[in-house]
């Protein structure tokens, strides 16, 4: 509990801070409904800002919560031989697949990312941002590339 308390002071000072930076209102998310988990130390390299790994349930199905900071993505990458499913649980979010729109994601969203398709997903700019994401119809040789980053003008132009 006394983590959990940390941790929410945390994040409305880095909202506060923010804020006063930038003259926005962050929109925070209720972390002892889906806990934040560690800092992503692991896919740090991957990742414009901060994200955070709560695995819910990984011996039997790899299902992990994924908390973005506000502004924070994943690079492009592809899944190789499985889909990825991704269920937004809180705050609000963006994902996007090479040569589409973004799509944007609020808590109940669901979204199946093909095998073999090129994509990103991370928090819009005000807003932190929960998600579960587990892999399915996974293949023998199933595998995930890492691409570029997804770039201040394609990320700048979501609202």
């Amino acid at each position: 509990m006394k983590t959990r308390i940390i941790l929410a002071v945390m994040a409305l000072m880095f909202a506060s801070s923010v804020l006063a930076q930038e003259n926005m209102e962050i929109k925070t998310v209720d972390f002892s409904v889906w806990p934040k988990g560690e800092f992503n130390s692991a896919y740090a390299q991957y990742f414009i800002g901060n994200s955070y790994l709560a695995p819910m349930d990984v011996q039997n199905s790899g299902l992990v919560n994924v908390t973005f900071e506000p502004g924070c993505r994943n690079n492009w990458h592809i899944h190789h031989k499985a889909v990825q499913v991704l269920i937004c649980v809180a705050g609000r979010g963006w994902y996007q697949e090479w040569g589409k729109e973004a799509v944007e994601m609020t808590p109940g969203t669901v979204i199946a990312i093909p095998a073999e398709a090129k994509h990103w997903h991370g928090a819009a700019k005000d807003s932190w941002f929960q998600h579960l994401t587990y892999n399915t119809h996974m293949e023998e040789g199933w595998s995930n590339e890492w691409l570029e980053p997804v770039t201040d003008d394609v990320y700048g132009k979501l609202r």
